[in-house]
């Protein structure tokens, strides 16, 4: 039988970089998520140990599926995502870290909400859930947050809930179009839309990915357009819409905030520094009230 080092050798040679073939063969070997950071030591220090001969098949299997381009993640099956092990398959888009940002910043929003209104009646929204990464990590950090997330795919959503269970957080799922399944507000409202151009010429390597997560219109906006459009009669007053969009795409999406009546409208960077998320807080109402008593006030009950 071949060396762990020979045939990570021989996963370069058909096209597969180090890392990936060092957590394809610890996912074969059996691997959780949680150990890999210390096995990937081990690796190293037993690169002359044999093969088993149960792992090789499933090995060269994972390498062939890499080398044709197929993301680690769909592979493995898995995602680190915000500190979260997340189940994830060709059913929905893989978590980037670029979206951390939209989640940092939506701790902070909710953080001053809970501040004013106390933290067990604070509510946030998740549009186009997906595999439900960012719903799952707000309600990770802020256990006390009424989370609820909406997808119009019955797949995305079957996955969602499936990493809810395995997370063992509650959150509440729902089965439409952006906000058609949501009749009651929120103190912070965020998605990570479609944002891609219909035609552009990176989607070829993309091409594993659901392309309904992926593209929107000819310019990339159709979705953000509509979300920033509805999204107000869904916000309390003074609360936020934040949402990811492309990295050339901040000052279109800032200029429909500003538009569309949102006030102290700004933009975040990604860890690569790109302007990668835009965000604006509703105009308060007086007439409007802030916090209800209960969130059966405002319909919808899961």
């Amino acid at each position: 039988m071949p060396s762990l080092a020979q045939i990570l050798v021989e996963a370069f040679a058909d096209g597969v970089d180090r890392l990936d073939a060092q957590l394809l063969l610890l996912h074969a070997l059996g691997t959780s998520p949680t150990q890999v950071a210390t096995r990937r030591a081990w690796l190293l220090a037993h690169g002359d140990d044999p093969v088993p001969a149960s792992v090789l098949p499933a090995f060269r299997q994972s390498i062939q599926r890499r080398a044709a381009g197929e993301p680690l993640a769909y592979i493995t099956g898995r995602k680190e995502f915000f500190g979260l092990d997340l189940q994830v398959d060709a059913r929905v888009l893989i978590p980037r870290p670029d979206t951390e940002t939209l989640v940092a910043w939506a701790l902070e929003v909710l953080a001053k909400a809970a501040e004013q209104h106390g933290a067990g009646d604070i509510a946030a929204l998740d549009l186009g859930t997906g595999s439900g990464a960012i719903a799952l990590a707000l309600k990770h950090k802020l256990p006390h947050l009424q989370v609820d997330a909406t997808d119009a795919s019955t797949e995305a959503l079957d996955a969602a809930r499936a990493n809810a269970a395995a997370l063992d957080l509650e959150i509440a799922f729902s089965h439409g179009s952006w906000l058609d399944p949501v009749t009651h507000r929120y103190h912070c409202i965020v998605s990570n839309p479609p944002y891609v151009c219909a035609h552009d010429p990176h989607l070829a390597a993309l091409a594993y990915e659901p392309v309904r997560a992926l593209v929107s219109g000819m310019d990339g906006l159709d979705d953000i357009r509509h979300i920033v459009k509805h999204a107000s009669s869904r916000l309390y007053p003074g609360a936020w819409l934040l949402l990811e969009h492309g990295y050339d795409q901040a000052d279109a999406v800032h200029a429909l905030f500003t538009c569309a009546g949102y006030q102290n409208v700004e933009s975040r960077r990604d860890l690569a520094g790109h302007l990668r998320c835009t965000g604006g807080q509703l105009p308060l109402d007086d007439e409007t009230p802030r916090n209800p008593t209960s969130r059966q006030d405002f319909g919808m009950v899961k």
